[in-house]
């Protein structure tokens, strides 16, 4: 594949660039930029973290798990563009310096990154925007402190990247990797369409969208990934759309994005999703390609299924649309047939009764052992309507059945939630693993509708807001 991009201010261009090749390991071995550090190599230390510039803006991104031909037409800045080219410390990294943020170091380009990109952004949400960057010497409070104390800096000029020109290709040659009229073995779609014509022709094929999932196939599992295609090009699967009765939501559309749109309408589901993996992940992360890879523990799903979400699918001009929850079909199985990609999610309008409960052994950055997303609905005494959907309770994120017809009908009062949570059992029977045992999980998620209780009825249950 040909690519071009700019990098730290300078067009590169690339010829017969192996499509799985990530940015980090060609900064490092072939640009000799080492200042990218590779630590964990799945995308969850932030010692690799960039900073890339689109027409959307700039976002921190991880390049241990960033394909290089996911970077077409777009800005690369790394830690050694971060001081201006006359050598002018940028003014994190003089903060960082002044109060003590770094020791071995080995972490310190990745924060350094990812507190720029925040700068530049304006972010002062400390906290949320360093959670993906680990740091196993200084400890937090020096770091924090340096980014508390730039944060009213100007931003140098030298930070505001351009893409190239519309965001194209200037590299020459095609793209997608087809030559002398063959057929391209790898994909760089411009559109949906095109993208429908060619995977429909290449039902083998990967979909890259965000790779936070997929780049950890050729990272960690060293697997040969067949014919590619990348869909960052693909606009049209991007963006949410509303009007009276439905929100609609493109797969590519990115956890971040998704984060800000339900914010106003859903802000439980916002306050989970703010919790998916970390800053770097969420701006990569794509709501399709988490439902997509049919994660039994994916903390989308089970807030979407309670919301009723229709899934929309697609296989060449075909069209097809189902209750998310019946795509579901059995662990690493889904209804969707080969050359068949998700479209689109479709959320109908309804008044704001979901709850999101994430349950994890670390609160920022990690893979739930169970994920509920309970939405009640009722008169002011009587339950009218339940929707529980649960992630880590069995092979698929599913709905307790039992426990919804033990509400419906019923009084809202404790005594009907405890009727539920007993139903609970019936409904699953978990597994143990490494995150929970069996006996854990569905204490927790019988708790998680008491929970629901309390918080409907205004008492505090975020572990954030209760202290003994």
């Amino acid at each position: 594949m040909d690519i071009a991009f700019r990098l730290n201010g300078e067009t590169v261009e690339l010829h017969d660039v192996a499509p799985t090749t990530t940015l980090l390991d060609w900064l490092r071995e072939d640009r000799g930029l080492t200042g990218t550090k590779e630590g964990c190599n799945e995308g969850d230390c932030g010692a690799c973290t960039v900073m890339i510039t689109d027409a959307d803006g700039a976002r921190a991104l991880n390049a241990c798990i960033l394909f290089l031909p996911q970077l077409d037409g777009k800005a690369v800045r790394t830690v050694e563009g971060i001081a201006a080219p006359d050598g002018t410390l940028h003014p994190v990294q003089r903060q960082m310096i002044d109060h003590h943020g770094s020791q071995c170091g080995f972490c310190t380009p990745g924060f350094i990154v990812a507190m720029a990109t925040a700068h530049l952004n304006g972010a002062t949400d400390h906290d949320v925007q360093l959670a993906g960057n680990l740091c196993r010497c200084t400890g937090y409070a020096p770091i924090l402190r340096a980014a508390r104390a730039a944060q009213g800096a100007p931003v140098p000029a030298h930070m505001r990247d351009a893409p190239l020109p519309n965001g194209q290709n200037t590299a020459g040659g095609d793209a997608a990797g087809g030559r002398g009229g063959q057929p391209p073995r790898h994909l760089h779609p411009a559109n949906s369409d095109e993208l429908a014509r060619w995977y429909a022709d290449h039902p083998d094929a990967t979909l890259v969208a965000g790779a936070t999932d997929v780049g950890l196939w050729v990272t960690k599992e060293f697997r040969d990934l067949g014919p590619l295609a990348f869909l960052n090009r693909c606009v049209d699967l991007r963006g949410i759309t509303q009007d009276d009765d439905t929100i609609r939501i493109g797969a590519m559309t990115t956890l971040t994005e998704l984060e800000v749109a339900m914010a106003p309408l859903h802000p439980s589901f916002a306050a989970m999703i703010r919790r998916y993996g970390s800053v770097q992940v969420r701006n990569a992360a794509t709501i399709g390609g988490n439902i997509a890879n049919g994660s039994p523990i994916g903390d989308g799903p089970p807030a979407l299924i309670a919301l009723g979400a229709t899934l929309h699918l697609r296989r060449g001009d075909t069209r097809r649309r189902m209750p998310l929850e019946d795509f579901f079909l059995d662990y690493g199985r889904q209804d969707r047939a080969p050359g068949e990609f998700v479209e689109a999610i479709a959320i109908p309008r309804q008044r704001d009764s979901l709850r999101c409960y994430k349950l994890s052994k670390r609160f920022d950055q990690d893979i739930s052992a169970v994920c509920g997303g309970l939405s009640i609905t009722g008169d002011g005494t009587t339950i009218t309507g339940a929707r529980l959907a649960f992630g880590g309770m069995a092979a698929t994120p599913r709905r307790a059945a039992h426990a919804e017809a033990a509400m419906i009908g019923q009084p809202w009062s404790e005594a009907t939630i405890r009727a539920a949570m007993d139903g609970l059992t019936r409904d699953f029977t978990p597994l143990s693993d490494m995150r929970a045992s069996a006996a854990y999980r569905m204490q927790t998620a019988r708790n998680m509708l008491l929970r629901y209780f309390h918080d409907a009825g205004g008492a505090p249950v975020s572990v954030q807001g209760i202290s003994a």
